[in-house]
């Protein structure tokens, strides 16, 4: 979202790319594995939409106030699925994020979108301490899940060692680092989002 128009197109096609492959993890999920690869992947085209460089495609005046609705009503979804799972907390601090951007760019009048938005949204402001809970947040997020991507090793009765856990069944789909990977991911990109505030 910030730096020149090549930031903001990799940004979106990181996002775009984790949010198909959480529409095909929710494929092959049922019940909450599903509800989450699908709040996965709502926010990872959601975020691909917002880093679209506005030199490019500007956002219309309510765009931001569709983005604000559209993850308000994921953040209440996120908030009455918690308590069945925790997981679904890191999706309410999400979507409330995206809420919080939205606002703060709707503020701006618009005008900041992808490689231009850090001027529009350094103009509008945003709340300092908010937006330095948010990056406090996404980095211990960023930092734990990037150590849960550390391979395991154990040992073998031959006295070797092996990498603990080899590929499931039922393809690269069902990969659990690969899902981590796209969280992973998807916490740099809203750290970076949110650095622009």
């Amino acid at each position: 979202m910030h730096g020149p128009a090549m930031s903001g197109w990799l940004l979106m096609a990181l996002c775009a790319v984790t949010g198909a492959y959480c529409l095909l993890r929710a494929r092959g999920r049922t019940g909450e594995e599903r509800r989450a690869a699908r709040a996965e992947a709502l926010m990872g085209f959601g975020m691909a939409a917002m880093a679209v460089p506005a030199a490019v495609v500007a956002p219309p005046a309510w765009g931001w106030v569709l983005y604000t609705v559209l993850f308000g009503v994921a953040a209440l979804r996120a908030l009455w699925f918690s308590r069945r799972s925790g997981h679904h907390l890191h999706h309410l601090v999400g979507s409330s994020a995206m809420v919080y951007m939205s606002v703060v760019m709707a503020r701006s009048g618009g005008a900041g979108h992808g490689a231009h938005a850090s001027h529009a949204m350094a103009a509008a402001g945003g709340v300092p301490l908010l937006t330095g809970l948010l990056l406090a947040y996404y980095a211990a997020y960023v930092l734990h899940s990037g150590t849960r991507l550390i391979p395991v090793t154990a040992a073998t009765s031959g006295g070797g060692t092996t990498v603990a856990g080899g590929p499931p069944a039922g393809g690269w789909g069902a990969r659990p680092e690969l899902a981590l990977a796209c969280r992973l991911t998807m916490g740099i990109a809203m750290f970076a989002m949110l650095l622009s505030l």
